[in-house]
């Protein structure tokens, strides 16, 4: 299912990694042969250029998922819940009319706000939800990141790696206290009654309404 899903987006998958399985194996062999262990050299190459192969192709297939990811409503969500043990994800805490969505993620490096939508317009919906926060929450350190591909955006595929590199400040029982007073303070999907299931296509929200 992988290789199906990675080979439309990328329709060279199979060459390039049959390529470099073939190369790595070529040489080795090549090298036994040389020094007299042809068949040691081959065992080897033979377990290097499946390693190679699964390497290059865990590579590839990750590109082609976030590629077609990339600009999808909630795919900004679906890379938090697989940052990694130690975060604590809410997708959409906040969200205009204009679906422009607010997702957050608590960990040992503070409060890390991920927003996804239009540049311009997000920008005052993560004050608001900052100015909300701080009502909450103190000496807990708040980082903001805007997806996307301009200036001083992070691109979808390195919103996990920028999250990572955050310097962890928190204790684990800040991280639980910091966690407990957000969920007192409830949350975007919580407080409002939205269907189940995927937001249809066009929906907006009514004129002068406030997503909280």
């Amino acid at each position: 299912m992988t290789y199906k899903m990675t080979r439309k987006a990328d329709p060279k998958v199979g060459l390039v990694v049959a390529g470099v399985g073939i190369v790595v194996f070529g040489v080795l062999l090549a090298i036994g042969f040389l020094i007299g262990h042809p068949v040691y050299l081959g065992i080897l190459g033979f377990l290097l250029a499946f390693l190679a192969m699964a390497i290059v192709f865990g590579r590839r297939a990750e590109t082609a998922a976030f590629g077609q990811m990339e600009g999808q409503p909630g795919a900004a969500a679906a890379v938090l819940q697989n940052v990694g043990r130690g975060w604590t994800t809410t997708p959409a805490v906040a969200m205009n009319r204009n679906q422009d969505v607010v997702h957050r993620a608590v960990g040992k490096a503070g409060i890390v706000l991920v927003a996804e939508g239009n540049p311009n317009r997000l920008k005052a919906l993560l004050a608001a939800e900052k100015r909300k926060m701080a009502r909450i929450v103190v000496d807990v350190p708040v980082h903001d990141i805007i997806v996307g591909n301009g200036e001083g955006q992070v691109p979808l595929k390195k919103v996990r790696t920028t999250m990572l590199k955050l310097p962890r400040v928190l204790s684990g029982a800040q991280v639980t206290a910091a966690n407990d007073r957000l969920r007192a303070m409830g949350d975007l999907m919580s407080n409002m009654p939205l269907p189940k299931g995927p937001m249809p296509k066009g929906m907006r929200m009514p004129r002068g309404g406030k997503m909280r």
